[in-house]
């Protein structure tokens, strides 16, 4: 079927750990098709500790890296080609989290698609379901 928004996950990778990019952007293609949000582009880029740490601090005010941060875009062109906006995984702090990196990288682009998609884990029954719905896919095979 022809897609007249070229929806895409774009990968953009600025780190020097091993990631299956690949992989990945079709976990982040399913996960977006499984919450109704497919067709759409997607950003998602992985960077070094030292960018996420200065990313951190720009924009959530708060020092030193952290593992995945979301930022929303949210065009939406009328004829239902949106633009949802970026997630941005640092590896190396997955790493730090998780000895299995690839279930870490895994757990952290759903969990930064799902808060791009406006769940958030702010109270107790919304992290209740943000989890839950993490659940549905963090298990799926990687393509």
């Amino acid at each position: 079927m022809d897609d007249p928004c070229g929806s895409a996950v774009l990968v953009s990778n600025r780190q020097d750990s091993p990631v299956d990019e690949e992989g990945l952007a079709g976990l982040a293609r399913r996960v977006l098709e499984g919450e109704g949000a497919w067709p759409a582009e997607l950003s998602v880029s992985f960077v070094t500790a030292e960018e996420m740490a200065g990313l951190h601090e720009h924009y959530a005010g708060e020092p030193g890296p952290t593992d995945v941060l979301s930022f929303v875009i949210g065009e939406d062109d009328g004829d239902g080609c949106r633009v949802l906006g970026d997630v941005v995984v640092c590896p190396q702090v997955a790493a730090e989290n998780n000895p299995d990196v690839a279930a870490e990288l895994r757990l952290l682009l759903v969990h930064g698609i799902l808060h791009l998609l406006g769940h958030d884990h702010e109270s107790e029954a919304k992290r209740a379901e943000m989890w839950a719905r993490q659940g549905l896919y963090q298990e799926m095979e990687v393509p």
